[in-house]
């Protein structure tokens, strides 16, 4: 029987127990109807599965016994970067869930000329909480024992301005650039540009060439910004990946 694996933000050690927060434990003993000795798998980010057993399942609290810790080791070797225009709301979803599943590594959203979506600073917070528990969510289904980095909405000057220096740096661009199969090793690190719904303007393609990004086409259609960026990291996976 495959366990429940649950993400929780807190440090895990063998022996030791925890109280669960309420998200987790919520959902294994609201939902899932868990009791007392249940087992289940618990991870925080650090690249560990850790083994666990409820120990305790009250109204105000519930606690789980850290049994033992278990490497997880299906990372990809590519380090993908995700620079994705901020689209609306089940869209942007859709979009960190499947690119974690495909083995993103980091995600940075981002105000373009053309995007739709506006977020004032309390929108923003409330946003990228949401964003956190998409990725989490998505990390307990695959399997990934790493949550990948999300950065704060930003613009795009900013944004570009603040990604690691080296790697490869795309933007996907159907009228223009290389197609994928020309291009050179990409090493282990690559940053994948994608426009938001109404796509990027010429200023955000001037801000993306002026950062080091070179057009790349997927093809001869144009896809919707919740189709494209999953394109690209599944084709670069397959191309550079573990894919």
């Amino acid at each position: 029987m495959r366990l429940t694996r649950c993400h929780v933000d807190l440090p895990l050690q063998p022996g030791g127990e925890v109280v669960l927060p309420e998200r987790a434990a919520a959902h294994l003993t609201r939902v899932l109807r868990l009791r007392e000795g249940a087992p289940c798998v618990l991870f925080n980010g650090d690249g560990h599965d850790y083994a666990a057993r409820l120990a305790a399942v009250g109204k105000r609290e519930v606690r789980a016994r850290v049994l033992e810790a278990t490497p997880v080791a299906n990372e990809s070797p590519l380090h993908v970067i995700l620079l994705q225009g901020i689209a609306r709301g089940e869209k942007m979803d859709l979009i960190l869930q499947k690119a974690t599943e495909l083995g993103v590594a980091a995600v940075v959203p981002v105000h373009a000329e053309r995007t739709e979506v506006r977020l004032d600073a309390q929108r923003a917070e409330k946003r990228l909480e949401h964003w956190r528990s998409v990725l989490e969510s998505a990390c307990e289904q695959c399997g990934r024992a790493r949550v990948p980095t999300l950065a704060a909405p930003a613009g795009l000057a900013d944004a570009a301005a603040a990604l690691p220096e080296g790697g490869l740096r795309r933007v996907l661009d159907p009228q223009g650039g290389p197609r994928l199969q020309s291009l050179p090793e990409a090493g282990t690190r690559l940053c994948i540009a994608i426009g938001p719904e109404g796509g990027w303007s010429p200023r955000d393609l001037g801000v993306l060439q002026a950062a080091g990004f070179i057009g790349l086409r997927l093809g001869p259609r144009i896809l919707r910004t919740e189709t494209a960026g999953l394109a690209a990291i599944a084709a670069l996976q397959a191309r550079f990946g573990d894919l």
